[in-house]
């Protein structure tokens, strides 16, 4: 029992003192005691990193839920209004009744007076006052389900180290902008000097230092003796103390020679030195010119979040799935382009600027567009290095099973990757902390918050009317509310300024929230769901609401997508979305519409094998609502190298054109293959070879052969020094067609390879903190807890003598008794005593908690060794329940 007193001690060092009172929780680890299962599970949920590894009692429970990591990350978590109340509960008395936590968020109602307060410290108006009142016990009961504040409504305690984080540090302002208490801004202050501002305040004197700083606190804690005080003010004094009564509460001042109403300010310890040149505004004077409120603008609702436009739910529907195909559409052909072009891995890891560059030309879109769409095929699995020696990136054979499934599926298979991806390709471009570029697919992207951001910004896009888009300011203010950027303390001296008629006092700049990670990750958000095909014309379209889980109409729960959805929920989901988006997408083609000027137009979106060996035969002109193809000798010649003859050719553009095949195209063709293959060239170095000798005669008369260094060996032969695949260039270029043979003198059909690379698992998104337990772990770890906390705190039942053991010690139970017990201990889940004799023959006595008894064996939760473990019952000497009260 020592070890368990000694944790309770240093619980009640980290959480407060006792409180003394009959029945009173003295440490937070007394009241976790009192609450429900439920409560504690509540507290679990919202702070997972307690259960890592689970706590053996409640004692360590609450040390744990008081270190700073852990406080760290619960305030972090906070909404606004909730962070406001525990900011409030930082600056005041510890413990603190409910009424003044009440007063300090909502004001005193009534105003300094005749004495007259700085401009902004006006009374909130009578509306917000009650909404404050209204909403404030939701804050204080989300505070004290995720034990950073506990006792009752009396005495409400904030958790030492959340006091700590939020009031940084002695004379640092806290985020309320209220500077040190009169106690703290005397500290070191002589005797003598303490009773000259007694006296200068019209105080009478005192014989300790204590009484003289309570006397004084006392003052600027009354308001109808300040109000006195401030209406003596000379001119320029209270517009000195409006500069500070918002924050930063310092300032810099000349102490030897201080303006007037700074001397006047300073002489009466409304202004308190805090450092050779600078001066700091006690808390109890500018609680006093607040109004009594620790913050200017208490925001106890979020900011609403009207529509910026509607349109018809029909029309957002169509035009995401028009995204969504071009989505589709995007990614194959950068597959494309990398399977037979394949980018080199910069030796740091990622993708160069140049091919990044190359990579946005070959899609038409913008450089931080085809970022995104690199790091999307990447976050799905389709894309990854392929680890040779020359690494490059290259598709992966998911890719070949991408391909075939049907554009619904695969489109979930991108969104699915999108949402749960914390790689962030937003960062591309930036610097990293030491300065250095952040590349495509290089490392330092990933930013575990984005998934969880993605998943909230969609799903409050869902509250909005079918078919009604939001604002982006609207929406990241919304986003801040829910979750405020982290603000660190105020630097302790700001920089100086000199406001006239006011000495050197600085003034305060409202600080802005800035464009923190969440606002970027928010933005990011908004343009990628709308790439995708998420989000249409800015509005959440309904296959969109499919893949958040949310039913097709009704309302949206208030905090629906702050948690992360199970494996079983996400499948569904994108089950249900791609059923949803099926009907939307347009059917592919089987046709074209060939036309005299050597084009062909694919009014849409056309059949795999169709575009394939179109992209081949000719040159895309240009995308859009139809796509242009245009045919030349050079894509002609390709088909040719491709293995295709002329007559396959007429017969592919006659069986898939609408319109008859014109006379010009029909020539190209027969005029390209006539020519293809006449010439043949070889490895000899390099020749050329041809039955016609004219055609020989021809070339060697061209000066443009010059650089090819051609001589004849025979009357059908040239030799050429240059190699087989410049040679082969060269002549193309010169106007003719020939085709490459093989060293049995066939002709070698060229076709691109198309590079894969091993198999390769998509990158695993990083977690944001641990995983949150789902609810059969957090019964268990409950039972846990609480058979653990019942065994450090409470003894075992004494046996009666006549049993024949010692009282105190555990029975000896048979074989019978000891299995009906455990079973009955399985079945309720109850933990118990037991006496146990190892294989080595050592005794001990251990605390389980049994979870199943079957085939002489039972397997239980053993809290002495804080792990799950095998016992035979042959060996368990003896069993006993544990109490069921401390004793």
């Amino acid at each position: 029992m020592t070890s368990s007193r000694n944790r309770e001690a240093r619980v009640a060092a980290e959480t407060g003192p006792a409180d003394g009172g009959r029945g009173t929780p003295r440490t937070l680890a007394e009241e976790l005691r009192t609450r429900p299962d439920d409560a504690l599970a509540t507290l679990l949920r919202a702070r997972p990193d307690l259960l890592s590894p689970v706590p053996n009692d409640l004692t360590q429970l609450a040390t744990r839920a008081g270190t700073r990591a852990s406080v760290v990350r619960a305030v972090e978590r906070l909404d606004r209004f909730a962070l406001q109340t525990a900011e409030a509960l930082a600056v005041a008395p510890d413990p603190c009744p409910y009424e003044t936590l009440r007063d300090l968020m909502t004001g005193t109602g009534d105003q300094p007076g005749s004495g007259g307060g700085p401009a902004g410290a006006a009374s909130l108006p009578d509306g917000l006052r009650a909404r404050i009142a209204e909403e404030l016990p939701r804050a204080v009961a989300t505070l004290r389900g995720q034990a950073l504040v506990w006792g009752g409504d009396d005495r409400l305690r904030l958790v030492r180290t959340a006091r700590e984080l939020l009031t940084p540090s002695p004379g640092a302002p806290s985020p309320t902008g209220l500077g040190p208490t009169v106690q703290e801004a005397t500290a070191g202050t002589s005797p003598g000097r303490l009773q000259e501002l007694l006296a200068t305040a019209g105080l009478p004197p005192t014989h300790d230092p204590v009484t003289a700083v309570a006397a004084l606190a006392g003052l600027f804690g009354d308001r109808a003796r300040m109000a006195a005080l401030l209406a003596g003010a000379p001119e320029g004094a209270l517009a000195v103390l409006a500069k500070l009564v918002w924050g930063p509460p310092y300032g810099e001042v000349s102490v030897a020679a201080p303006s007037p109403p700074v001397a006047w300010l300073l002489e009466r310890g409304l202004l308190l030195p805090s450092g050779p040149r600078n001066v700091a505004l006690p808390r109890e004077v500018a609680l006093h010119l607040r109004g009594g409120r620790a913050h200017r603008a208490p925001e106890p609702l979020p900011p609403p979040l009207p529509p910026a436009a509607e349109h018809r739910p029909q029309a957002v529907d169509s035009t995401a799935a028009g995204q969504a195909f071009t989505a589709l559409d995007t990614v194959e052909e950068l597959m494309g382009q990398w399977e037979t072009a394949a980018p080199q891995v910069l030796r740091a890891g990622g993708l160069s600027v140049r091919d990044l560059k190359r990579t946005a030309a070959a899609l038409d879109v913008t450089e931080q567009t085809a970022a995104f769409w690199i790091e999307l095929a990447y976050a799905a699995g389709l894309l990854a290095s392929d680890g040779e020696t020359d690494e490059r990136y290259a598709p992966t054979p998911a890719y070949d099973d991408w391909l075939r499934l049907a554009p619904e599926e695969r489109w979930a298979g991108l969104v699915s990757a999108w949402l749960a991806a914390t790689r962030t390709a937003g960062l591309i471009g930036g610097r990293d902390a030491k300065g250095r570029t952040l590349a495509a697919l290089g490392p330092e992207l990933d930013r575990s918050p984005a998934p969880e951001v993605r998943r909230r910004l969609l799903t409050l896009l869902a509250t909005l009317p079918s078919g009604a888009s939001a604002d982006a300011d609207g929406l990241l203010a919304r986003l801040r509310w829910e979750r405020p950027p982290h603000r660190g303390a105020a630097p302790a001296v700001p920089a100086p300024s000199s406001p006239s008629g006011a000495g050197s006092v600085p003034g305060s700049a409202s600080s802005s929230p800035g464009d923190d990670l969440r606002s970027r990750l928010a933005r990011w958000t908004l343009t990628e769901a709308e790439l995708l095909g998420v989000t249409g014309r800015g509005a959440l379209s309904s296959h969109g609401r499919a893949l958040l889980g949310l039913p097709p109409e009704g309302p949206v729960p208030a905090r629906a997508g702050e948690q992360p959805a199970t494996p079983a929920e996400t499948a569904t989901a994108t089950a249900n979305a791609a059923r949803l988006l099926a009907p939307l997408l347009p059917e592919p083609l089987d046709h074209v519409l060939l036309q005299a000027d050597l084009t062909a137009v694919a009014p849409g979106p056309l059949e795999r094998p169709l575009a394939e060996t179109l992209g081949v035969l000719a040159e895309v002109e240009s995308k859009g609502g139809a796509t242009v193809y245009r045919f030349t000798p050079a894509s002609v010649r390709r088909a040719l190298d491709a293995g295709r003859a002329a007559d396959d050719l007429h017969t592919f553009l006659t069986a898939h054109s609408r319109t008859p095949v014109p006379q010009p195209l029909a020539y190209l063709i027969d005029d390209v293959a006539r020519k293809h293959g006449h010439l043949r060239i070889g490895a000899a170095s390099a020749y050329v070879r041809c039955d016609d000798e004219a055609l020989l005669v021809e070339i060697l008369a061209d000066r443009r052969s010059a650089g090819l260094r051609l001589r004849r060996l025979a009357p059908t032969v040239l030799a050429s020094q240059a190699p087989p695949d410049a040679l082969l260039d060269g002549l193309r270029a010169m106007g003719y067609a020939p085709a490459a043979e093989s060293a049995e003198g066939d002709v070698l059909i060229t076709r691109a390879e198309a590079q894969r690379t091993p198999p390769r698992t998509a990158p695993a998104p990083v977690p944001d903190g641990p995983p949150r337990p789902d609810d059969t772990l957090l019964g268990a770890a409950v039972r846990a807890i609480r058979a653990g906390d019942l065994a450090a705190t409470a003894p075992h039942k004494p046996v009666p003598a006549a049993a024949g053991t010692a009282s105190g010690r555990l029975p000896r139970t048979t074989s019978a008794d000891t299995l009906a017990t455990m079973q009955a201990a399985a079945l309720t889940g109850s933990a118990v005593w037991i006496g146990y004799v190892n294989a080595d023959g050592a005794a001990s006595q251990r605390v389980i908690a049994p979870v199943r008894v079957e085939g002489g064996f039972v397997t239980a939760y053993d809290h002495t060794a804080d792990e799950v473990r095998t016992y035979p019952l042959h060996r368990i000497t003896g069993v006993a329940e544990l109490a069921d009260e401390a004793g």
